[in-house]
C-alpha cells in the first residue's frame, strides 16, 4: 500500500539543525512532487517546501528560505528536508505529503520537532 514514513525530529536548541527524512514506498516516487507540511495543535496545515518530480526544482515559504533545504534520493525513494538556525516558531509537527498540495491525501503520520532552549 501507499505509505510515507517521517523520522529525524526531535528537540534542539535555537541555532540547531535536524535532518528530516521521509521514506515512499508503494509507489512511483520519482513520479510525483512532494511537499513538506507543518501543522501546530489547533491550527491549519502550512506548505513548507515543496521538489518537483526530478529534483532539480525547490520551491520554500519566505520564513523557512535560506534555513530549510529540500532534497530527494529517487533511488532510495527519499525526501529530505534539512533544517538549520532553527527558530521557537519552527516547532510544529512535520509530515510529508504526494503532490502539490497541503490537502493530498496521500501524507505521513509526522515527526515532532521542537525548538527549545
Amino acid at each position: 500500500q501507499v505509505q510515507l514514513v517521517e523520522s529525524g525530529g526531535g528537540i534542539v536548541q535555537p541555532g540547531g539543525s535536524l535532518r528530516l527524512s521521509c521514506a515512499a514506498s508503494g509507489f512511483t516516487f520519482s513520479a510525483y512532487h512532494m511537499i513538506w507540511v507543518r501543522q501546530a495543535p489547533g491550527k491549519g496545515p502550512e506548505w513548507v517546501s515543496g521538489i518537483n518530480a526530478g529534483g532539480d526544482k525547490t520551491y520554500y515559504a519566505d520564513d523557512v528560505k535560506g534555513r530549510f533545504t529540500i532534497s530527494r534520493d529517487n533511488a532510495k525513494n527519499t525526501l529530505y528536508l534539512q533544517m538549520n538556525n532553527l527558530k521557537p516558531e519552527d516547532t510544529d509537527l512535520y509530515y510529508c505529503a504526494r503532490g502539490m498540495v497541503v490537502t493530498s491525501k496521500v501524507r505521513g503520520q509526522g515527526t515532532q520537532v521542537t525548538v527549545s532552549s
